[in-house]
């Protein structure tokens, strides 16, 4: 056996875990029809073959009708859902992996306007700020009703053979009875923590009642919300006592803070540029004071920080859940000694930041998961080896070398910088997002290890590609900045990129107009500002920044709401005339004949990129297909063959920004697609 803490079994009542890694629960948005089906099957399987000791599925599994997702979770109030549990579970089991799930009552945290057009119920009227629906305040009825719904719902997943149910506490229903922020009750469920507690017991005993004491209970739950006026360190203490003493309880995942705005939410599951592992030592302090199984996670994306967690005893169940998101297989690998082939998380919170505005989970470079039908993680090895070539190396050429060399082609990219990375070399130029790099790291690792044969500083040309003699082309030549977008002045202004690349120096007073709504708008301003310029972010739309999304815009408006810099929305720019030594920037509104100046010594602009296309078609006509692509094909896995002239030498593709701005999942997802076809 193992000495790896990593990989030692854990004994919680009468359940083995094989090891010490688990995927905690969180809720990837892949339901049908709120049932957890193919999609969900396949993705949560995909982490049992590898070796996982415990996947949590559902991030907040509602047990009620009047608890409707605001995105795609489990319905587990519906009693179809119990076949479809079994199937997933009884799938998983056969991996030897344990599977729970978790079930809650959103409370507050959801919106009246979705599914039924039920009130929102919460133990006060105040309105979550995130979900912004004002509450009904639960009457004894409504409380009545909702501890039997939650041990419906349990005794539905004993039913479909889970190994344990998780309460989900922080943010929703049980926390907004036990905080003191949230409960505004008077009588038996409000005023002392013992009254405040009491709603959460009398869930516990009714799934115990129903469930028998054996079937494994355990909470998530914040120790410390970090509010004034709410629970406090000392608090979490007395209620972690408590739980472990109700003797309702078999564990405690604990994790520190509050959900209930965009830089709470942000701070309890941090992203990129913020400090790993942040509530371990918390956790830890809790898993000493109660002496009871804990668990924890909160970015602890890499298998240091992991086997430290379980080591030191902090705890001992460790959470490594969008590290799964980018990788399924790193328990194999660690188990296999391969730790250093293992698809790092960069903490691009693509995952989360999507589903909460209501697409799927995704991972900002696995587009496997998610789609494990339909784009297998794995990549089989081609029958005939071929000679591809790939120009370009940033995320869409890397993975399309990647994807050919573990079909075993030979692969030659062509690179004009002298080292890969494109856009995403740009982007890590800031301390805060250099992760991301990550992205081009490992896939350079790995084409290495393939024999991929890198031609860097080279800025190819159609001999070059010929020289190959090549059987498949990618263009993965990406594209400019476009800042040809005024109807006067376009000379006079700059580009995101010259800003983060530092080819342009900031300006004192600056103006930037971001009409592309992504990182490169908001990123050059946060450079600019830091060096203590007077910065405004002018867009078009009625937000900013509504690519960068939720999570992700916590980091940004951190740094620049304390420094002098103004967001102005629903202005577009129109013209930059010089003005002496500054610049005039004329601003009009898309909602009327409406204008505005404004006087500045420097305009960016964010308006996306260009394809940089010219090699591309310098090769189609000398291409068997045309550059053509058949995308029921590409849609649906199927194998590209299109052949428009028999005579060309090659098939060409083009992948990525070369096809148009768009964002490095994209580039990828494109990659991967067309190359493991080939």
């Amino acid at each position: 056996m193992s000495n790896d803490p990593l990989l030692q079994p854990f004994q919680l009542k009468h359940l083995t875990l094989k090891n010490r890694i688990m995927i905690t629960s969180h809720e990837p948005a892949y339901p049908e029809d709120g049932m957890p089906k193919e999609r969900y099957r396949a993705y949560h399987l995909e982490r049992a073959k590898a070796g996982v000791g415990l996947t949590m599925t559902a991030g907040s599994a509602s047990v009620a009708r009047d608890s409707p997702p605001v995105f795609n979770n489990i319905l587990a109030w519906k009693d179809e859902v119990v076949g479809h549990m079994k199937e997933m579970v009884d799938a998983c089991h056969d991996h030897g992996c344990a599977v729970m799930i978790q079930l809650t009552h959103l409370g507050r945290r959801t919106r009246w306007d979705k599914a039924d057009w039920l009130p929102v119920v919460s133990a006060s009227h105040l309105r979550e700020p995130s979900h912004r629906a004002f509450p009904k305040v639960a009457e004894d009825w409504d409380i009545a009703r909702i501890i039997e719904d939650y041990a419906d719902a349990a005794e539905r997943m004993q039913a479909a053979g889970v190994d344990g149910i998780e309460l989900e506490s922080y943010g929703h229903l049980m926390e907004q009875f036990y905080s003191p922020l949230t409960n505004s009750l008077e009588g038996p469920y409000g005023g002392s923590l013992d009254n405040r507690l009491r709603f959460v017991w009398d869930v516990l005993g009714a799934i115990r009642e129903r469930c028998g004491k054996e079937f494994i209970v355990g909470i998530r739950y914040s120790g410390d919300e970090d509010l004034p006026g709410g629970l406090t360190k000392e608090d979490g203490l007395t209620i972690s006592q408590r739980f472990k003493d109700s003797g309702m309880v078999d564990f405690l995942n604990v994790v520190k803070g509050h959900i209930d705005t965009d830089p709470g939410l942000t701070d309890l599951i941090p992203i990129q540029g913020m400090r790993n592992a942040p509530h371990l030592d918390f956790a830890g302090e809790i898993r000493a004071a109660t002496d009871f199984p804990t668990f924890h996670a909160a970015k602890i994306p890499d298998v240091a920080t992991a086997r430290h967690a379980i080591a030191s005893g902090k705890v001992d169940m460790v959470g490594m859940t969008r590290a799964h998101m980018a990788d399924p297989h790193l328990v194999r690998k660690i188990v296999e000694g391969r730790e250093d082939d293992i698809r790092p998380c960069v903490g691009a919170n693509y995952c989360l930041d999507r589903i909460y505005q209501g697409g799927m989970a995704l991972c900002t470079h696995n587009p496997s998961t998610g789609r494990e039908v339909e784009q297998p993680h794995t990549i089989e090895k081609a029958e005939t080896p071929k000679r591809v070539t790939i120009i370009g190396a940033g995320p869409a050429g890397m993975e399309a070398a990647r994807v050919s060399a573990e079909r075993g082609h030979h692969v030659t990219v062509f690179e004009a910088a002298d080292q890969p990375g494109g856009q995403l070399r740009l982007t890590a130029q800031q301390e805060r997002r250099r992760e991301m790099i990550s992205i081009i790291a490992w896939r350079f690792e790995q084409c290495t290890k393939l024999g991929v044969d890198f031609r860097f500083n080279t800025y190819a040309e159609i001999e070059d590609v010929l020289a190959t003699n090549p059987d498949e082309v990618f263009v993965a030549t990406g594209g400019l900045p476009h800042t040809d977008v005024l109807t006067d002045g376009n000379d006079k202004v700059v580009s995101s990129w010259d800003i983060i690349s530092g080819d342009v120096k900031a300006g004192h007073d600056v103006l930037v107009f971001d009409d592309a709504g992504d990182h490169s708008g908001l990123q050059a301003a946060d450079m600019i500002s830091a060096t203590g310029a007077k910065v405004e972010i002018v867009t078009p739309d009625r937000s900013f920044a509504p690519e960068v999304m939720a999570m992700n815009l916590v980091p940004y408006m951190r740094a620049m709401q304390e420094r002098d810099v103004t967001f102005t929305v629903t202005w577009r720019l129109k013209s930059v005339v010089k003005e002496g030594n500054q610049l005039k920037a004329i601003l009009g509104s898309d909602y009327g004949n409406f204008q505005k100046e404004r006087i500045v010594d420097q305009v960016v602009v964010n308006h996306g990129t260009r394809p940089l296309d010219e090699l591309y078609f310098d090769l189609k006509p000398l291409s068997r297909n045309g550059g053509e692509v058949d995308y029921d094909a590409l849609a649906t896995g199927g194998i590209q063959e299109v052949e428009t002239n028999p005579e060309g030498a090659f098939r060409l593709f083009r992948i990525g920004d070369a096809v148009a701005a768009r964002n490095t999942h994209a580039a990828i997802y494109d990659a991967l697609r067309l190359a493991r076809g080939l």
